[in-house]
């Protein structure tokens, strides 16, 4: 049921950081803003400690459903979304079955039109993620798909690669390429160098990704068609975008808060909690993304939120990589705001605005007319996440037992209060 909801005195980040003022919210849309606005039949919310930013949109998760429900599904999956201000995501195609027929997309999106959450499933490339027979990304976007991905394999023919960027630009389907060389990786579970010497184990080398990474933005520039890299992790792949977009070549790429916040040296303990792939690696990798994610060469902030059942993770040599993220990612990523190095609205632009762009998908803003779709974030707020108040299924999340600053209070999609933090609400009486 829509509510008629006014939040007063609330900063709005809307291209810019707006001055406070009330935002006045009727029959699922923004009505009004102003000054001292009077009172309305509903909810009054005091937004004087609270930032208001357009809903975050994540195209990078897994939701585990169909067929994986006892590490995720999709109702707790939106739960997870909502508690971290994320109100649409792209949903990646390794389920079981994976998401590669008219049915399963279906499914999905049945399902998900009960959550309150924006829920767009990716498509395979090839039937089953077996490389092999490709999709009909024809009917698979009648259905409702955003995007292909193979994600959670790569692609490992070259040809088969550019028959489906060339078939999805055709039907303006945007492709997702997970950028690994599997005969590279060869078993490595962590990053090779410092981490695979001191655990002794088996390495993932740099080079896997690097090197898938120029084959696609390669036959991405042969055949004139956009592509989209996954999850980059390494300083020769930010290196190779770079150069790419300088070139002209329509790529674009995200990657994911550890990236840029974390190195190799967080899974030495051998907790398989910070296992991942790719995986953590280089304070100079950290660093090189943290630049491109500064300078534009990487478009979006996504979480690869990839949840696992804790008895799945309790083995470090043969845990599933993957960790949870949507319920942080906000807050892990306010970090390059509180420092000083991005602005409000350039995070915006990462974790909401890029992210739909890419996919084609609508905007969604915090303007007069538009869809009440908002994440009301507290900045200052100090909270130290706790895996067992995570509304994930899945406790496998990199920032426990840390304090993070900033949180998402609120979280209103079609005018509708989805989610607000208790916990918050009584600490801040």
């Amino acid at each position: 049921m829509k509510q008629t909801i006014l939040i007063r005195n609330v900063q709005v980040v809307q291209g810019d950081v707006m001055p406070r003022c009330d935002m006045l919210i009727q029959d699922g849309v923004i009505a009004k803003f102003g000054r001292d606005l009077p009172d309305a039949a509903g909810l009054t919310i005091d937004g004087s400690r609270l930032t208001a930013l357009p809903g975050l949109f994540d195209m990078h998760v897994h939701l585990r459903d169909p067929g994986q429900t006892h590490k995720e599904d999709i109702f707790t999956g939106a739960a997870a979304a909502l508690a971290g201000g994320v109100t649409g995501v792209a949903c990646m195609p390794n389920t079981t079955p994976a998401i590669d027929s008219v049915d399963t997309v279906r499914y999905i999106c049945e399902k998900a039109s009960h959550t309150g959450v924006e829920v767009h499933p990716v498509g395979c490339i090839t039937k089953g993620l077996k490389g092999e027979e490709m999709c009909d990304y024809a009917a698979l976007k009648e259905a409702g798909i955003c995007a292909i991905s193979d994600d959670g394999r790569p692609v490992e023919c070259a040809e088969t690669m550019r028959k489906a960027l060339i078939q999805a630009a055709e039907l303006g389907i945007p492709v997702i390429s997970h950028c690994e060389d599997l005969s590279i990786i060869d078993g490595g579970i962590v990053n090779r160098g410092k981490a695979s010497e001191t655990l002794g184990v088996k390495g993932m080398d740099r080079a896997s990704e690097d090197y898938i990474t120029a084959r696609e933005i390669i036959l991405a520039a042969s055949a004139n068609v956009p592509i989209h890299i996954a999850h980059v992790s390494t300083y020769g792949s930010v290196e190779i975008i770079r150069h790419a977009k300088a070139q002209g070549v329509k790529v674009t790429c995200e990657t994911c808060p550890h990236y840029f916040l974390m190195t190799e040296d967080a899974v030495l303990s051998g907790d398989a909690d910070y296992r991942m792939n790719p995986p953590l690696r280089t304070e100079k990798d950290r660093k090189a993304v943290l630049e491109g994610v500064l300078d534009g060469t990487i478009d979006c902030i996504v979480t690869d939120h990839a949840p696992h059942a804790p008895e799945e993770k309790a083995d470090f040599y043969h845990a599933p990589n993957g960790v949870i993220g949507m319920e942080t990612s906000l807050a892990a990523s306010l970090k390059l705001v509180h420092a000083g190095m991005l602005t409000l609205p350039q995070l915006v632009e990462k974790m909401a605005e890029n992210p739909r762009r890419i996919l084609g998908l609508p905007q969604h803003k915090l303007a007069v007319g538009e869809p009440a779709d908002i994440t009301l974030v507290d900045l200052d707020y100090h909270w130290i996440v706790d895996p067992e108040k995570m509304h994930s299924k899945a406790k496998n999340v990199i920032w426990k037992g840390k304090t993070l600053v900033g949180k998402p209070v609120y979280t209103i999609t079609d005018g509708v209060i989805r989610y607000q933090d208790t916990e918050y609400m009584a600490n801040r009486k």
